[in-house]
C-alpha cells in the first residue's frame, strides 16, 4: 500500500507549467505581426524582449570564428567529447532502421525508405540557462539523420551572444547560425521572413512562450515534443544511499521552480533521511532557490511495501527521467513500460543524459512517456512506402479483391480502379466498363 511522506501539487496543477494565463494570447499577437510585417515584426520583438538589434541576426562564417576564438582550449574539447557521445549513439540508432523491399506475393513488391526531413530549425535556449547541450541533442542529431539544412537559433545574454552555445551549433553541424530567441524566433523560422528561411520541423526546447509557439505552429510544421517542467522521478530500495538520492533530487529540480521531483521508497527510513538531507543540502547550492521551491511545492516523497508497487506507480507517473537506485536496477527494463528516459543503478544519474552521456535529453513531460519516447534520429526521417505491381495476373487479382473490399465500404470509384485492372489483365467483364466504351469508342479497350 502507497502511502505519502511528503505531498506536492497534483500533476493536474503543474501540467500548465505554472505559465500567465495570458501566453496564448500574446504568442498569437507575436505570430500575427510576423505574418503580417516580417523582419521588421521580428526586429521590433527582439528589441523589446532581448534589448538585441544587430545589422542581422545570423552570424557570418568570420564572426563565428571570432567568437569561437573566444574559449577556453578545454571548453572546446569537452564539446567536441560529448558531441562524439551523442553522434555515436545516434549514428547507432539510424543504422537500426533499416528500408527494406519485400516480395508479398509473386509480382507484388512492397517497401520502404527512409527519407531525411529537408529543412529543421532548432532552438537553443538561454536565459538562467544556456542549454548548449541542446545543440548536441537537436542539431547534431539532425545531421546525422541526413536533414540537409539545418539552422540554429539562440537569444542572446543580457546583450551578449553566448560564446559556449555559437561553438556547439558550429560544432554540432548547423548550417546557418541566428542570435535571436524567444517566439520572435520560434515564428520566422515557422513562416520564413526576408531573411529567415522557412523551415519544415522544429526541435529544442524553450520557455513557457517558446512552448505555446510551437504548439500554436504544429501542423503547418512539424515539432519533436510538446515539452513541459523538468520532471525526476527516482525508486529507491532500502540499499540506496539517501544523500545520493537527495542530491539527484535536486539535481533536476534547479531547472525551475516547478519542477515534479518525486521519491517512491520501499523503505521509510531512507524516504525520510531523503528529505532531511535535502534541507540540509538546500542552503549551500547556489541554485538553492529555484531548486528549493520546485522541492517544496512539487516534491513528493511515497513509501510502498514492495518494488513491484513502486514500479506499477511509477509508471502512473510516466515521468521524463527515471532514475532507479535499487539492489538490481536492470529490473526496471522489465517491470515498466512508461519514462521518458531510465538510468539505471548509482553510477549513473540523470545529469549524465542532460549533459555528457550521448543519448538524447529532448524528452517527454506531462505524462506524454504513456505514448511516445524522446526526440531521436527517426524524429527526422520520414519513413515512406512504395508499391510495384510487375506481374499481370497479380495486378488482376488484386482488382478483384479490391473491387469486393471497396464496395463493402460503399467506395465505388475505388472498386473501379480495382475492375479495370481485372479486365485489362484477366479479361473479366464488367458493365461500367462497357458502358464507358460505348460512350466513347476511342478509348475501347
Amino acid at each position: 500500500m502507497a502511502r505519502h511522506l511528503k505531498t506536492g501539487a497534483p500533476s493536474t496543477q503543474y501540467s500548465s507549467s505554472n505559465a500567465p494565463s495570458n501566453v496564448p494570447s500574446i504568442v498569437t499577437g507575436v505570430i500575427d505581426a510576423i505574418r503580417k510585417d516580417g523582419d521588421s515584426a521580428v526586429r521590433s520583438y527582439s528589441e523589446k524582449f532581448d534589448k538585441w538589434s544587430p545589422k542581422s541576426f545570423k552570424l557570418s562564417t568570420e564572426e563565428i570564428e571570432k567568437i569561437i576564438s573566444t574559449l577556453p582550449e578545454q571548453v572546446i574539447k569537452d564539446i567536441k567529447q560529448v558531441q562524439h557521445n551523442v553522434r555515436t549513439f545516434a549514428q547507432a540508432q539510424k543504422e537500426s532502421l533499416k528500408e527494406f523491399e519485400l516480395e508479398i506475393q509473386p509480382g507484388v513488391f512492397l517497401g520502404q525508405k527512409n527519407i531525411p526531413i529537408n529543412s529543421v530549425g532548432c532552438y537553443i535556449p538561454g536565459g538562467r540557462y544556456p542549454l548548449l547541450a541542446s545543440a548536441h541533442m537537436t542539431i547534431l542529431t539532425a545531421k546525422v539523420a541526413g536533414v540537409p539544412h539545418v539552422i540554429g537559433f539562440t537569444p542572446p545574454i543580457n546583450g551578449s551572444i553566448p560564446a559556449a552555445t555559437v561553438a556547439a551549433m558550429f560544432f554540432a553541424g548547423a548550417d546557418s547560425i541566428y542570435i535571436l530567441g524567444g517566439v520572435q524566433a520560434v515564428a520566422a523560422m515557422a513562416l520564413g521572413t526576408e531573411t529567415v528561411p522557412k523551415v519544415d520541423f522544429i526541435a529544442g526546447p524553450g520557455n513557457a512562450f517558446v512552448a505555446e509557439a510551437k504548439r500554436q505552429f504544429f501542423g503547418a510544421v512539424g515539432i519533436d515534443l510538446f515539452a513541459g517542467p523538468t520532471e525526476v522521478l527516482i525508486v529507491a530500495d532500502e540499499f540506496a544511499d539517501p544523500f545520493t538520492v537527495a542530491t539527484d533530487l535536486l539535481s533536476q529540480a534547479e531547472h525551475g521552480p516547478d519542477t515534479p521531483a518525486v521519491l517512491i521508497t520501499t523503505s521509510e527510513e531512507l524516504g525520510r533521511e531523503t528529505m532531511r538531507l535535502i534541507d540540509v543540502i538546500l542552503p549551500n547550492m547556489q541554485t538553492g532557490e529555484l531548486a528549493g521551491t520546485s522541492w517544496r511545492d512539487y516534491g513528493e516523497v511515497w513509501v510502498v511495501d514492495t518494488l513491484d508497487e513502486a514500479y506499477n506507480l511509477a509508471d502512473v507517473y510516466a515521468s521524463e527521467h527515471v532514475q532507479i537506485l535499487t539492489q538490481n536496477p536492470r529490473e526496471a527494463l522489465v517491470k515498466m513500460t512508461n519514462y521518458g528516459a531510465l538510468f539505471l543503478g548509482e553510477k549513473t544519474c540523470v545529469s549524465y543524459g542532460d549533459k555528457v552521456i550521448g543519448t538524447n535529453h529532448v524528452l517527454p513531460t506531462r505524462g506524454a512517456a504513456r505514448y511516445t519516447g524522446g526526440l531521436w534520429v527517426g524524429k527526422y526521417l520520414k519513413t515512406c512506402t512504395y508499391q510495384e505491381v510487375r506481374s499481370e495476373q497479380a495486378s488482376g487479382e488484386l482488382g478483384r479483391l479490391c473491387g469486393r473490399a471497396a464496395r463493402v465500404e460503399n467506395f465505388e470509384g475505388h472498386a473501379r480502379s480495382g475492375d479495370l485492372r481485372a479486365q485489362q489483365f484477366l479479361k473479366d467483364d464488367y458493365e461500367w466498363i462497357n458502358v464507358a466504351q460505348i460512350q466513347r469508342p476511342e478509348q475501347r479497350l
